[in-house]
């Protein structure tokens, strides 16, 4: 029974993160007081409510099911987590009625194919008229991974204490450098001779060549930036690769004015029927 309870406990506190990150996903508007309280909420149930050890696996298969309804409704898996609290209530305090708590949160899960552990602290100070706490500490630790842009934006996220933008930013870039990874390789299975995925799909440049002429070549190099707020927002630019000889021919400065012309299809065309141009545009028979 005990080793049941603490399973449930385990997976309702896995549930509240998994809440919170989907709700702030829809909702960015709302404050943080919101995730704080549902960790409050975690740990209020009472095992007196599982009267049987009946009552607590039947609970248990409903908590297991929210969590993986959850978990793919947002893309987080929580794997671990475990809480530590500090009663910080001084006897001047306590006089008074007023309450002081520390609590040490720690998890570790993955959205997607992003692995993640976090460890943070919140303070919750209440007297008899309400309660107020904030995050006082945030560690994030990111293993290892080929997506440099996320270094920067975890450094922010831990230096704002701000765990609602780390959970929806992380989740929306995971989402854009899926949609990236399937989009060249679309291209290159639609066009495999004249598109190159030097370093694979999972790339961040695609190269765009037409056989009949060796030494021109276009690419698409394709970033995801998270900015000061944590929004995400893909950001592509073109470079060209041109012969000399080109260049002096190109007397209506096509090429020069390339990489502004393909920043205005984007915002005509958008993404996938700008690249898709492209590469019609180049290595088409009429083209050539």
């Amino acid at each position: 029974m005990d080793s049941q309870r603490a399973k449930a406990r385990a997976l309702e506190a896995e549930i509240t993160a998994l809440r919170r990150a989907c709700i702030e996903t829809q909702a960015p508007e709302d404050d943080d007081s919101q995730v704080r309280k549902s960790f409050q909420e975690t740990y209020q149930s009472d095992s007196e409510e599982w009267r049987s050890s009946k009552d607590l696996r039947s609970h248990l298969e409903s908590l297991e099911s929210e969590l993986q309804f959850l978990s793919r409704l947002t893309g987080i898996s929580i794997r671990n987590y475990c809480k530590k609290t500090e009663d910080l209530t001084s006897t001047e305090m306590a006089e008074k009625s007023i309450k002081k708590v520390l609590q040490r949160h720690r998890l570790s899960g993955n959205c997607h194919m992003i692995t993640f552990q976090l460890e943070f602290q919140i303070l919750e100070i209440q007297d008899k008229e309400s309660l107020s706490s904030v995050i006082t500490d945030l560690s994030i630790i990111m293993e290892p991974n080929e997506y440099s842009e996320l270094s920067e934006f975890v450094s922010r996220a831990e230096e704002k204490r701000d765990l609602l933008m780390f959970f929806r930013s992380l989740r929306c870039f995971v989402e854009w450098c899926d949609y990236r990874k399937h989009t060249f390789k679309h291209f290159k299975e639609k066009y495999p001779e004249a598109v190159q995925l030097s370093e694979g799909a999972s790339s961040s440049y695609m190269g765009i060549r037409n056989p009949s002429q060796p030494g021109f070549e276009l690419v698409i190099v394709w970033r995801i930036q998270i900015d000061e707020q944590g929004k995400v927002l893909p950001k592509l630019d073109l470079l060209t690769k041109v012969p000399l000889q080109a260049l002096e021919l190109d007397k209506n400065r096509v090429i020069e004015t390339a990489p502004l012309s393909f920043r205005t299809l984007l915002g005509v065309l958008g993404i996938e029927a700008t690249l898709e141009s492209l590469i019609k545009s180049l290595c088409t028979e009429e083209s050539s």
